[in-house]
């Protein structure tokens, strides 16, 4: 029996471990939820971690999922064991390939974290949909369904691979899976070598394609060949089950276990089974374990090699005494009779002895939704639905299965443990270091989960911690806790968590009140359940621990973790302590000795504050208020139904409860605009107050927001007269009949402090100081009433609306974004809004600009008074580019329709309509001048009663020339979409693109692209990258008739939209590429001063500002950024994690690249002075 060390770790950790044994290459690119595998392979190589032949992996980045699996087939190919990890659209890119490899036998391991495709919607949660589109392409499909089974089988994938000549698909649940965390047996690489047939590598090398015995392969076939060479792969699949078996059979003598490609669990004598495969299989276990020890007789196939599918092991996994089988499928395959798996074991029990045996085909999990013990009783339980559902409500066509009261069927002495935090506040890493500590110093098994939307930041998280002396087979969340936490008082309002705890259980929550507060503070259901459960009841000032020990009010993790140990005892005060100071520094001394000291101070700190609350008798008595969710009745009456039925209970974490009847109007994945406005999340701790006194109304704060929460308002005499009590206005500068206020919505600011930053005040006094939102939450009223006073016309004419001040009276059709606080991407994207949002088409690529763009259930693109706004649509990742190229089409081709129309009935029409036709015409393509051109035309043709006329006037959305534009990151621009983004610059076309430059997949977690610079830390560059960043704005240039612009908003706010109007108003393609600081920059200096970095880095030279505009005349190419001051760049490059990092673990080598950075920075600008000698006569 091998010797195994118990470690703490999740599924992609796990896949990884045991794949990089057995890897020569991995080629790679970034997905969630798989990247993590890649991001370890790279970490081990550049740590110089070996292989079981001796050497560290090759690992490359490719620019995209297409690419890397041209590249495994690739190095395959030429003789080098290959992986990649991917998941979802990530892998459907790799289909291709996939069918090529499995036609020349090379053994591809792909390893998945199974994910959702994108359908309707975007999901980065976890089903098999991506990987049942893999089931005819040839490849083998191997299943694990925990964390200790794809430690233990990913070994029997690769090695199958080789001796069976089949590529092999090695997935397990995405989320559910890849980032649970388990405490689990290892591999010893020895133990894998030994289990390694090296005559059958030996083979696979010795047949590569070398020029020492070459061979042509690839070859094109025809009719009279084609299907025999097909047919002579069988032999190949035939045998494959056996070599799978066969090396089970090695692990299993190995490590004790009984693995089998259908494995049995449950009652000899079963009468009802489910057959499954992945993470549902542990909690199907679990519910059996349950329902045995009630007299039932069930059990469960779990399916572990899909493909090949092997009839005869199905059947002998099956006991003789079932009567009726449950076939559970992780997707949804419309149309088909049933589902994949239910297919093929229908399709394997015919003619066997469970021929007449019912097999019902149910459906369950899609995107991640949690499946449940109760609804695994409901699945043993149904005789009556051949086709259904669980975990939901069909009340339309009544597929569902009605599923009885939640069981508690995990083991008995686990520990169950639910905190609540804030995105970014640091609550899930800080979790994360805690199982891993009880796991690795402690005897008890533990389990972590992570529950959390799409936004990287500012969304609500769940971490669910489970421990105990038994293995935890729970693989779905946390109902009845023990222990919860609340990271955020004004969740207290917002969700039922308290609730969830069991009698004499322990509820911590994070806030700055008094017990006299609490009585204030704590809803009366609360209360009463406190009371009644005699629940242990704590608080801890997290916000005045962080700034007292310099985290900051919003960096609590450590603070509130300590508190945790404190209380939960799992582990004596003085070790927890210890070993949370270890655990700090290794997250975070990559970030700086200070950094790391701050941490050891917050978990002192933490330990030492918690205060216990005397529950007072009188909350007995205390009434239900409910949760602080508003009914709404002003706004439009979609955006109103949609807020009311679907946005207030998810965000109240009662979606689940959602019936399939709330959503047959959002069927098609279409969402009303504007629903942001109504969450009023009210996460800041502080917010921007406005002193009057010291205000030059220079809108710096409004212009830089990134979430459009703080406005500068123009209001008339009788607006400021009717102002509610306290709110502030000056008499307006330059406008003598007007006055002049700033408004912040205090329950949408996320406390970020950037307009602080840049407020630049009166005789160094600022007009905005950061102060307690809780405090000044009554201001709301005062940005309610203002923002719902009319936009001022003469007011934009008066300071130009393309200028910094000007636009800013314009309504931002962008707000309240689910972007990270201090965000660098979304004032760019606001403005844009500002300055032509009534006629703006957006095509968005998948990524951060996506995810804040419109993340269910919040919609935070909206309209006018008028009911116009930016019609936005998001495709895909790699198709950005063409997805908005297609948009332009389809209205050109509809304008150009419309246009031969108007031309031929002003023809013959009155000399008014002659006159309206005209300057239609002449501004056909100038959207600033033709909408009022537009209606114009319309008001002369409703005039009429000809069908000529009608036919345009049904068509009269389509007549205005509308503004198109692409929104990106650079992960997409320069690599998965460059090819589409550089097709339509060269096209010609009108069509508008934005960059939001972050220089890393932000997204995805900060893995680098080809916009990283040389030197920089990132995921998937873990030594620094080598090589400089792509000229994206050079390549655009090129072509002589591309609109460029580099902008930085934070160092010259007029370029940057002087830039933009430019671009949009140049009646060709165009190009804008933004810097934009990101959370994963790590920021010595704080989000805060996002704007404040932007500056930093024109000024050093580490980025420029320039315009190029074909139509310049002799002046084509502005130089818009200073002389940069070198002498301050590599200050510059340590102001930031990213650089910094490189240094503390490798000066020599971060010295050396960091240097090579300033040398290309200075090449760069020197081009950028050619430039201007070239371009300008």
């Amino acid at each position: 029996m091998a010797k195994r060390q118990m470690k703490t770790m999740d599924g992609n950790q796990a896949a990884a471990h045991a794949s990089y044994a057995y890897t020569d290459v991995a080629a790679i690119y970034p997905i969630t939820p798989s990247s993590v595998m890649a991001e370890h392979t790279d970490e081990w190589a550049t740590d110089g971690r070996k292989n079981i032949f001796g050497h560290t992996v090759q690992v490359t980045e490719m620019q995209s999922e297409a690419g890397a699996a041209g590249a495994v087939h690739g190095s395959l190919s030429a003789g080098a064991l290959t992986t990649t990890y991917t998941a979802s659209q990530g892998l459907l890119l790799m289909i291709p390939n996939i069918y090529k490899m499995a036609g020349e036998q090379l053994p591809a391991v792909i390893n998945v974290s199974a994910r959702a495709i994108a359908t309707h919607a975007l999901s980065i949660f976890g089903d098999h949909s991506d990987v049942y589109a893999c089931r005819q392409t040839g490849a083998a499909m191997l299943c694990s369904s925990s964390v200790q089974e794809v430690m233990d089988l990913t070994p029997v994938a690769h090695l199958s691979a080789i001796k069976g000549k089949v590529p092999f698909i090695n997935f397990f649940d995405g989320f559910r899976t890849s980032h649970e965390i388990q405490k689990i047996e290892t591999w010893d690489y020895a133990d894998l070598k030994d289990m390694a047939d090296m005559d059958a590598v030996a083979a696979f090398r010795k047949n590569a394609l070398n020029p020492n015995h070459p061979v042509e392969r690839g070859s094109a076939q025809n009719p009279d060949i084609f299907f025999q060479v097909r047919e002579a792969s069988n032999p190949y699949y035939d045998a494959l089950p056996a070599i799978v078996q066969d090396y089970m059979d090695k692990v299993n003598a190995k490590i004790g276990t009984d693995y089998k490609l259908f494995n049995y669990y449950g009652a000899a004598d079963a009468e009802t089974i489910i057959i499954a495969m992945g993470s549902v299989n542990d909690t199907i276990e679990e519910t059996i374990d349950y329902l045995l020890k009630q007299g039932e007789k069930v059990g469960v196939v779990k399916v572990r090699l899909y493909r090949p599918f092997n009839a005869q092991a199905l059947v002998d996994a099956i006991p003789d005494s079932v009567k009726r089988i449950q076939v559970l499928d992780r997707t949804k395959e419309p149309g088909s009779l049933g589902e994949p798996l239910w297919l093929d074991v229908v399709a394997a029990l015919k003619g066997t002895k469970f021929d007449a045996v019912p097999v019902f085909s149910g459906r369950y999990g899609l995107g991640s939704k949690d499946t449940t013990p109760a609804q695994i009783v409901a699945t043993f339980h149904n005789t009556e639905k051949k086709r259904f559902t669980i975990g939901i409500n069909d009340d339309v066509t009544h597929l569902s299965l009605e599923q009885g009261p939640s069981l508690v069927t995990t083991p008995e002495g686990t520990t169950n443990c639910k905190f609540w935090g804030l995105g970014a506040d640091g609550t899930v890493g800080a979790n994360k270091n805690s199982i891993k500590i009880i796991g690795d110093n402690t005897d008890m098994y533990a389990q972590a989960y992570f529950d959390y939307d799409s936004k990287k930041s500012g969304g609500v998280t769940m971490s669910h911690l489970r421990f105990g002396k038994k293995p935890i087979k729970s693989t779905y969340l946390i109902r009845k806790a023990n222990f919860v936490a609340c990271h955020n008082p004004a969740y207290i309002r917002k969700y039922n968590m308290v609730q969830e705890l069991v009698d004499g259980g322990t509820f911590l929550l994070n806030c700055t009140w008094s017990d006299a507060e609490l009585e204030e503070h704590i809803p009366g259901q609360v209360k009463k359940y406190i009371y009644d459960h005699k629940i242990n009841f704590y608080t801890i000032d997290g916000v005045k621990i962080g700034i007292a020990t310099g985290m900051g009010p919003t960096r609590i993790n450590t603070i509130l973790q300590s508190a945790f140990f404190k209380l939960s005892a799992i582990i004596p005060e003085e070790q927890a302590i210890d070993l949370m100071k270890k655990a700090a520094e290794k997250t975070y001394g990559r970030k700086g000795e200070d950094v790391v000291k701050k941490n050891w101070a917050a978990i002192e700190e933490g330990a030492k504050n918690v205060h216990k609350v005397e529950v007072p008798a009188s909350w007995a008595n205390a009434e239900d208020e409910g949760l602080d969710y508003a009914v709404h009745t002003e706004g439009r009456e979609d955006a109103i139904k949609f807020a009311n039925t679907i946005q207030t209970a998810v965000s109240a974490q009662e979606g689940n409860n959602l019936p399939v009847s709330a959503f047959v109007d959002y069927v098609d994945g279409t969402t009303p605009v504007g629903t942001s406005a109504y969450e009023k999340r009210g996460i800041a701790v502080n917010m921007p107050i406005w002193n009057s006194d010291n205000c030059i109304q220079c809108g710096f704060c409004s212009y830089v927001c990134p979430h459009a929460v703080i406005r500068t308002v123009a209001l008339t005499e009788d607006e400021a007269n009717g102002a509610p009590e306290g709110m502030s206005v000056l008499p307006m500068t330059g406008m003598p009949n007007y006055k002049f206020t700033v408004a912040v919505s205090a329950l949408d600011c996320t406390g970020c402090g950037s307009c602080a930053n840049v407020c630049p005040g009166k005789k160094g006094e600022k007009a905005l100081t950061m102060q307690s939102m809780p405090e000044n939450v009554e201001r709301q009223k005062w940005f309610d009433y203002a923002t719902a006073t009319p936009e001022k016309p003469e007011v934009i004419a008066k300071f130009k609306e393309n200028t910094v001040k000007g636009s800013q009276y314009k309504k931002p059709l962008l707000e309240f974004s689910g972007a990270c606080a201090g965000c660098g991407e979304t004032p760019y994207a606001r403005l844009i809004t500002q300055l032509f949002g009534e006629r703006m088409y957006i095509s968005n690529a998948t990524g951060c600009s996506s995810i804040w763009g419109n993340s269910s259930p919040s919609t935070p693109y909206t309209v006018n008074v008028k009911g116009q706004g930016p019609a936005w649509s998001n495709s895909l990742f790699e198709d950005n580019a063409e997805f908005g190229y297609g948009m332009f089409l389809a209205n050109e081709a509809l304008r150009n329709g419309l246009k031969t129309k108007v031309e031929a009935i002003a023809e013959n029409g009155s000399d008014e309509l002659k006159a309206a036709a005209k300057e239609y015409l002449d501004t056909f393509t100038v959207g600033a001048l033709n909408g009022s051109a537009t209606d114009r035309l319309v008001a002369e043709l409703e005039k009429l009663n000809t069908p000529e006329a009608k036919e345009i006037l049904d068509n009269k959305e389509f007549l205005s020339k509308k503004s198109q534009w692409v929104f990106g990151g650079d992960g997409w621009a320069y690599d998965i979409g460059f090819g589409g983004l550089d097709h339509v610059i060269a096209s010609g076309k009108d069509v508008n693109i934005m960059v939001f430059d972050t220089e890393v997949y932000s997204n995805t977690g900060g893995q680098s692209s080809k916009a990283t610079k040389t030197g920089a830390v990132a995921q998937f560059a873990a030594g620094g990258k080598e090589t400089k960043k792509k000229d994206l704005a050079g390549i655009a240039m090129s072509y002589g008739y591309v609109y460029v612009a580099h902008i930085a908003m934070g160092a010259d706010m007029a370029q940057t939209v002087k830039a933009i109007s430019e671009a949009e108003a140049y009646p060709g393609p165009s190009l804008i590429i933004a810097y934009s600081p990101c959370i994963n920059h790590g920021i010595k200096k704080g989000m805060a001063k996002a704007q404040t970095e932007e500056k930093l880095a024109v000024e050093a030279g580490y980025w420029n500002n320039f315009r190029f505009n074909p139509l310049g005349g002799d002046k084509k190419f502005s130089l818009d950024s200073k002389e940069p001051k070198f002498e301050s760049y590599q200050e510059f490059l340590q102001g930031e994690v990213r650089y910094l990092s490189l240094a503390l673990k490798n000066p020599e080598r971060a010295k050396a690249l960091d240097e090579m950075n300033e040398k290309e920075a200075r090449e760069r600008y020197e081009k950028l002075k050619r430039w201007v000698d070239l371009y300008n006569n």
